[in-house]
This record gives C-alpha cells, structure tokens and sequence, in this order.
C-alpha cells in the first residue's frame, strides 16, 4: 500500500503534462515542444548560447513555435514572413510590454517610457523623447559637447599611456566617464571630475548593482516561486536601487531650478549660443503644460537617457 502512495506524484505529473498538451491543442495555438513540464514550462530546452538554443527548437519544430517559460507564454518566430505580419496586421497586439519587476521598481509602474504599454501615454512620451529630447536638432545643437569630451578622452588616455610602465591601459572606467560626461553635460549642463567625482562614482556603484540585481529579476520574472528559495529580497533591492537613482535625479532637478531662478547657469553649455540642455527644455515644457509635465514624467525621461550608462558598462 504504500508503495502505491510513491505512484501518485507520478501518475499526476503525467496526467498534468498530457492534459496540458491536449488543451494546447484544443485552444489552436502554435506548435508546442512536448512536453512542457509544470513549474518551469520549456525552459529545460535552452543552453548557453541562447541564440543557438532557440535555433535548434526553431529547426525542430518550425517557424513559429509556442514556448511556456516558466509562468510566461513565449512566441518563437524565426520566419521573416511572419515576423513582418507581427510588426504590421498585428503590431498592436504585439506592441504591449511584458509586466517585469525592471518596469515596476525602474520604470515609475510600468510609467516609463520603456516599460509603458501601448496607448496614449505611451505615445505621448515617444512624441516628447523624438521631437524635444533625442531629435536631430537637439543632438546637432549639442554636438560641441561630444567633441570636447572625445577630446578629453584622447588626451587623458595619451597622458595615461605615457604616465605609466604597463603596456596595457585600462579602458572601461574612462570610457564610463566619458558616456557619463556626455549625458550628464546634454542634460544637465555639467560635467563630473572623473574618478573624483562623487556623483560619478555614485552612479557607477548604482550602475553595477543594477547590472548584479537585473538578472536575479529576471528569475522572477519567469519563476515566481523562487521566491520561496531566497530571491524574496531582490524586490527590496531594487526598491532601493530606484529610489538611489530617482533622487540623483530629483537633486539634480532642484539645482537646476535654484540656477535658473537666480540666472547663473553654467556659461559653458548655456550662455554661448543659448544652446537648451534637454533638463531646460523639458522645465519649460513643465511650464505651459504642469499637468502632464510632472517632475517624476521629467525625471523618468531623464533617467531613461542615465540608464544608457550601465547597459554601456554591462556590454564593455
């Protein structure tokens, strides 16, 4: 008899895996991997490199493949065909962001305008990044900045080598220094000291943590019971992490209402040839529409621009 009770979890699991499959097939999606195992779907079918993983189960079982990732339903398409009627006849249903725990800490509540769905907020902040914050003009306008960081860089770099007996020069802080200069100067009008920097360093330790916390996230994201084995503080981690970044930017917005209420702006990006930091043209945006231009839809479009800074770090 109680050989007959170690019979039971089996005799489940495989009632649990054939009634899944049938079901798939019943609700008419696309083909599916059998079996998909409960708890963690599909996600034994992938390996290093993940790129050639999904290749083999594309080879396998076609050009559109339905995957379960864990608690997420995965549509693998490697048609260019069927690609193109996704991002055309059916780029609304498509156009929707996953509701990850990056997008609920960092981005505002899913507010932001990369982790926003698809709607009219959405579409407001893609409007506002593309005609005030990233447009031609506003990058042409602002391209001494670039220039005089390159430069910068080349004669830091050239001093360096010179400086010092190792053959070998380490690249990846000073081009940290250089991406934050750049960004800091274009949307703020200042640029940091480098290494001595405390608002650098500040944000190059927050950069790294978020690069250390993103992927226990994405466990979560896919295997929300592993919760149960530790990952519970991630969350709190990356409340953390937000608020750190969230109030960079809040100081930074409250030093440049003091400067332009009191009329010194920093001469250098400002002064010569009126030329508008992207902070100083989103505060006069707040101006004739307060409503919509809040300080956190100013910060979050901001911190977006910051962000490109650790995803540059995490691919050097």
């Amino acid at each position: 008899m109680d050989s007959l009770y170690l019979y039971f979890p089996v005799l489940f699991l495989v009632l649990y895996i054939i009634s899944r499959h049938f079901l798939k097939k019943l609700q008419n999606l696309p083909p599916s991997p059998f079996p998909a195992l409960p708890f963690i779907g599909h996600l034994y079918l992938l390996s290093k490199p993940f790129h050639r993983a999904l290749f083999k189960v594309s080879n396998r079982y076609g050009s559109v493949v339905f995957l379960q990732f864990g608690s997420r339903p995965v549509l693998l398409v490697s048609s260019p065909l069927v690609a193109e009627e996704c991002f055309t006849k059916n780029d609304i249903i498509f156009a929707n962001r996953p509701d990850f725990l990056s997008g609920k800490y960092f981005g505002y509540n899913f507010t932001s305008l990369a982790w926003s769905s698809y709607g009219e907020h959405w579409r407001n902040l893609r409007r506002i990044s593309t005609l005030e914050v990233l447009s031609s003009y506003r990058i042409q306008t602002l391209s001494s900045i670039r220039s005089d960081e390159i430069n910068y860089l080349i004669r830091r770099l050239f001093r360096v080598s010179i400086e010092s007996s190792e053959k070998i020069v380490e690249m990846k802080s000073s081009l940290f220094n250089f991406t934050f200069n750049v960004l800091s100067r274009m949307i703020a009008g200042k640029r940091y000291n480098g290494e001595n920097s405390k608002e650098a360093m500040l944000f190059q330790d927050i950069s790294k943590d978020t690069i250390n916390t993103t992927p226990k996230a994405n466990i979560l994201d896919f295997l929300p019971f592993m919760r149960w084995f530790g990952l519970h503080s991630v969350e709190e981690k990356m409340m953390e992490l937000q608020k750190k970044r969230d109030n960079i930017m809040r100081k930074e917005l409250d030093k440049h209402r003091r400067l332009k209420t009191s009329g010194s702006f920093p001469s250098a990006e400002v002064v010569a040839g009126k030329k508008k930091t992207i902070m100083e043209v989103l505060l006069d945006l707040q101006k004739t529409d307060p409503e919509y231009y809040t300080d956190e839809t100013i910060r979050n479009l901001l911190l977006i621009r910051l962000s490109d800074i650790y995803i540059f770090s995490f691919c050097t």
